[in-house]
């Protein structure tokens, strides 16, 4: 709902500021006002539902627009309208109201940072206050004969002045934020290692190099692969082993590096090139080591070029058994990458390799663990449909008494994001379906008992799955009160990324490196709340930490406490999440749609006391 919202508040203001030109300039020259006065009352008046629309959703996602946008659009409009009558006065105010549409149609289409309300309030008012001043002393120059004076010259003024606010932009967006933690004496990130010594439980080689993919349908893909493979091998580890990973890179002349997404590994581990290591050249290699405290459905990834390098192949699955060895039972156990390989011009949706259907025998009675891991940078919608089923973790965290979920209910997969899925096979088929918007496949996993018997026909309409509202509490405590709060708020307008004034992803109105770094102590207890009041979902992924859910547009979540390291957040919602800082280091954050990360939608987390590199590179992705 709130998409449509947006966009039809963004049309509005577009629209009511090109009227509010000509209502400008019919004051200035003495003309009568009732048809741009009109036309321009009835495009604002109509934004004012559309923003009551949006409050019912969020009071974040509106505050901006109640508390400045709106007001300085419909003040000045209501003065001129009350003093029509009075022909000075209205040429006077007409010309002010027409400055505050085009200055609200400005803080619609271009975002600003919500802590600098106070500033934007002061600069509004005065650019109104100076408009009115010259309006009148234009007036009265007009009246004693000043032909100069009949020229639009409020017209240029408010062209300067945006002008001026866009150049601002610029300057704000190219200089780095302030890098509070990324001081150069304190704690090195490469101090912050795993164990060096011991011998590894588990040694794993990583060998990233060209390859070929072929997909079920035929299809080839000019793939980067790990091993020679894409997905690449599946890692399978004990909690509380050491992990020792070689990664060597072959021949991808980017550079590569493995990021353990979901595990909670020390910051010299993590992968991240610019920030905690460099990345591993053509012939190069570099060693991991690491102990992953939780048992869980994880992913490994490279972070160089992720935009390109991801969606050609190089990831693969990390499984983290418990540390005693489970019973043996009869489980078929499955891992399903949804994920949109690049074929030529065009994307095709995939299970792991599979863009079609494909059938697995599985025996009537016999459990079934799905593992689905979302690679692609969009949310996928996966359906299952022929059997009940329960979502027994998130990203790798256990639901509390999970129940059952009819057939046909709808998974919404954050980008990143992990769902472990259990079903007790029926007599009949089960579809097992990844659905993308626009996608020309439908790719699915059939389990069937039986391959003479028809599988079921998935839509990918159905009930959405809530996660905030599914399992049993467990008896986990109330988290502990804040001592550091930090609101991020997402959108979609005109900015300066990458050095470019272009159609930008912004948090807090800005792109990186302008995105202030987030600086936390050990042991802090940190809040922050995520809110899109942009057009396009966000998946938002902090390294190093797992984050607990609070609420969702104010609603508390119930149930199985919601335990999750990417969260989507669609547009007109508004999360607060909580988390501990138990994990020493300077931290990449970002939207796991690589595009929107490559694009500037990402920052750093930083701990006091910590020296990180002293240039690091926001544009990893």
């Amino acid at each position: 709902m709130a998409e449509p919202l947006f966009i039809t508040d963004m049309l509005l203001a577009a629209v009511a500021a090109v009227s509010a030109v000509f209502l400008g300039l019919r004051a200035a020259r003495g003309r009568p006002l009732r048809w741009p006065l009109t036309i321009t009352s009835l495009f604002v008046a109509t934004r004012v539902p559309v923003t009551m629309l949006l409050a019912g959703e969020s009071w974040h996602l509106v505050s901006d627009r109640i508390l400045v946008g709106l007001p300085v659009a419909v003040v000045p409009l209501v003065a001129t309208i009350a003093v029509t009558a009075r022909g000075v006065a209205a040429r006077i105010t007409g010309q002010v109201a027409a400055i505050g549409v085009i200055i609200s149609a400005y803080l619609t289409w271009v975002p600003q940072d919500p802590a600098s309300r106070t500033l934007t309030v002061a600069v509004i008012l005065t650019v109104l206050a100076v408009t009115g001043v010259v309006a009148a002393a234009l007036l009265r120059r007009r009246e004693n004969g000043s032909s100069a004076a009949r020229l639009p010259w409020l017209t240029g003024l408010t062209t300067l002045a945006l002008i001026t606010a866009i150049l601002g932009l610029y300057v704000q967006n190219q200089a780095p934020a302030a890098a509070a933690g990324h001081e150069h004496h304190g704690i090195r990130i490469d101090t912050l290692t795993g164990p060096r010594n011991g011998s590894p439980d588990a040694r794993f080689t990583l060998t990233a190099a060209h390859g070929k993919v072929r997909l079920g349908s035929g299809a080839e893909v000019d793939a980067l692969t790990f091993n020679g493979s894409s997905p690449g091998p599946a890692l399978r580890v004990r909690q509380g082993e050491l992990v020792e990973v070689t990664l060597v890179n072959t021949d991808v002349a980017e550079g590569v590096t493995v990021h353990w997404h979901g595990v909670d590994v020390p910051n010299a581990e993590d992968g991240v090139p610019g920030l905690t290591q460099d990345a591993v050249l053509p012939g190069g290699r570099h060693v991991y080591r690491f102990v992953p405290d939780r048992a869980g459905t994880f992913w490994y990834h490279t972070h160089r070029d992720s935009t390109e390098a991801v969606a050609r192949g190089l990831f693969g699955a990390l499984v983290v058994d418990p540390p005693a060895a489970p019973a043996a039972d009869k489980t078929h156990e499955t891992t399903l990458f949804t994920h949109q390989w690049p074929v030529g011009d065009d994307v095709i949706g995939a299970l792991n390799t599979d863009d079609a259907r494909t059938t697995q025998r599985v025996g009537i009675g016999e459990p079934v663990h799905l593992r689905l891991i979302n690679s692609s940078q969009d949310p996928q919608r996966v359906q299952v449909t022929g059997a009940e089923f329960r979502v027994t973790a998130i990203d790798g965290n256990d639901i509390n008494e999970p129940g059952l979920l009819p057939s046909t209910e709808v998974l919404l997969l954050a980008a990143g994001g992990r769902y472990d899925v259990s079903i007790t096979m029926p007599a009949a088929p089960v579809t097992v379906s990844m659905h993308a918007d626009g996608a020309a496949n439908t790719p699915s996993y059939v389990l069937s008992p039986d391959a003479a018997t028809a599988a079921p026909q998935a839509t990918g309409d159905g009930p959405m799955f809530d996660p905030a509202h599914y399992g049993v509490p467990d008896g986990t405590p109330e988290p502990a009160a804040a001592n550091r709060t930090f609101d991020l708020v997402m959108d979609n307008g005109f900015g300066f990324a990458n050095g470019s004034f272009t159609w930008a992803n912004t948090v807090n109105g800005a792109s990186a490196p302008a995105i202030p770094t987030l600086t936390v102590g050990l042991g802090d207890v940190v809040r922050m709340r995520f809110t899109n009041r942009g057009i396009i979902d966000h998946p938002m992924h902090l390294h190093g930490h797992r984050i607990r859910v609070l609420s969702r547009n104010d609603a508390s979540v119930t149930g199985s406490p919601w335990w999750t390291d990417t969260l989507n957040v669609a547009p007109g919602e508004s999360f607060e999440i909580t988390f501990v800082a138990d994990n020493p280091g300077i931290w990449m954050d970002h939207c796991h749609n690589f595009e929107h990360a490559a694009g500037g939608m990402l920052w750093h987390l930083a701990y006091t006391g910590i020296a990180g590199p002293a240039h690091p590179t926001h544009g990893s992705e």
